[in-house]
């Protein structure tokens, strides 16, 4: 019963929020607000009453004073779209905001990966609201189902920058909102290993205390959302890493490694990592200590310098597709797509199943044939429901009922005082438009 309370308790809560809200957006008061919610026939302020009643007017009230505060706070925080033309003004301010943030660690460039998607998601529906499921998202962040929900719940939700409004639910996608983060950076994901000490950082993850890396990021999102749906950027081949150094390199060329550590957000040891697999494969070249893309690097074709002496095992690049082969991840977002496309038919078919209310079917085995037994129907009428005239028995009284037909089709049909037609006149006219349609066949 309690957990009911609560649920029900914090729906009446958002109800109220959102009225605020929109009393705030039209420029009203808090008086205005409180007669509202406190009139005995206004169905949003139930919660409100429900406080009064339960606690009095001046704890009533005083509750509507902090909702009112809290959502002028939102109301002023927020800008109107009133066009087309405002919102794709607050996305590339978002894109710009993305691209200097920092990611630190494999979970942050992930989460970038996937907040770079849903980034397009929204371009594509001309404002932050946009709808998108889980499997459409982790085809175009080219990352698993299971790694796309550990960043939501641990990076993006937590940071600020995404709100699910709405579940999806059949056959549409979930609604998304789009933020601009929260203003203390990136949250902490609310793991043991952050707020206990049995469980020290994860090295592989890069995820301390007190990074390595800069607070000075910048890259180029949108060769990174370009690039990441490709086999040579998975989990096991080029990574999420090197996405960054390309980047990075792609908006501002001839970096040090030192300022790849903090335009990249990779620690040192992954961008000189990174760098290394890079070159073998001729997409970035070094004069110095500076490192550039080649000319086609983007593309996937990469180069020797002139004069430069290649080293074993360094072949230059010939696309994208050469380089999943080998490192071995070829044909695997082609698998994902191929699994997802067996996963949404298999869930279209129980949606179909349960619309129609279908039963498990019954099947016997005759003379080695499997034949299907037909499920009964409730408007079939039994045998003995029947008389010789075409009427229904009563079971009860086995008496004839005066409203109960046997129709053309075998089953049953209802025919009451209320009816236009008669029994009679429903058969006349059934037959008579038969006629019609076999003549103008």
């Amino acid at each position: 019963m309690r957990p009911d309370r609560a649920g029900a308790a914090e729906h009446g809560h958002r109800v109220t929020a959102a009225i605020a809200c929109h009393v705030a957006r039209a420029g009203g008061t808090i008086e205005e607000l409180a007669r509202l919610l406190l009139h005995p026939d206004h169905e949003g302020g139930r919660h409100a009453r429900h406080i009064a009643l339960r606690s009095g007017q001046a704890r009533a009230l005083d509750y509507i004073r902090r909702v009112w505060a809290s959502a002028t706070a939102v109301v002023a925080g927020t800008r109107v779209l009133d066009s087309r033309h405002d919102a794709y003004g607050v996305l590339a301010a978002l894109r710009d905001r993305i691209e200097i943030t920092p990611w630190r660690g494999e979970r942050g460039r992930t989460a970038l990966r996937v907040l770079r998607a849903h980034l397009n998601f929204a371009e594509t529906a001309g404002g932050p609201l946009h709808h998108a499921s889980e499997r459409q998202t982790a085809e175009e962040a080219g990352v698993s189902r299971t790694t796309l929900r550990v960043v939501y719940e641990t990076v993006l939700k937590p940071g600020g920058w995404l709100r699910r409004l709405r579940v999806g639910h059949g056959r549409e996608g979930s609604s998304w909102y789009l933020d601009h983060g929260s203003a203390g950076g990136r949250a902490r994901a609310s793991l043991s290993r952050f707020w206990t000490t049995q469980y020290p950082p994860d090295l592989a993850l890069e995820e301390w205390t007190t990074p390595e890396t800069g607070m000075t990021a910048d890259i180029d999102s949108t060769v990174i959302a370009r690039l990441m749906g490709h086999d040579a950027f998975a989990h096991r081949g080029l990574g999420s890493s090197a996405l960054m150094i390309i980047g990075a390199l792609h908006i501002r060329p001839a970096q040090t490694v030192s300022e790849l550590v903090g335009t990249a957000s990779v620690s040192r040891a992954t961008a000189y990592r990174t760098l290394r697999r890079l070159a073998d494969h001729g997409l970035v070249h070094h004069d110095g200590e500076t490192w550039t893309l080649a000319p086609r690097a983007v593309e996937g074709f990469g180069d020797s310098p002139l004069g430069a002496a290649t080293e074993p095992g360094t072949r230059p690049a010939q696309g994208w597709d050469g380089i999943a082969q080998r490192h071995g991840t070829a044909g695997v977002a082609a698998r994902r797509r191929t699994l997802h496309a067996v996963e949404r038919a298999a869930y279209r078919e129980v949606l179909d199943r349960r619309a129609e209310h279908r039963s498990k079917a019954t099947v016997i085995v005759r003379d080695g044939r499997r034949v299907l037994v037909p499920a009964p129907r409730p408007d079939e009428v039994p045998s003995a429901w029947q008389s010789p005239d075409g009427s229904v028995l009563a079971p009860d009284t086995g008496r004839p009922s005066a409203d109960w037909r046997v129709a053309t089709d075998g089953r049953l049909i209802l025919i009451t005082a209320a009816d236009q037609r008669s029994y009679g006149e429903l058969a006349a006219a059934h037959a008579e438009a038969l006629r019609e349609w076999n003549s103008a066949a």
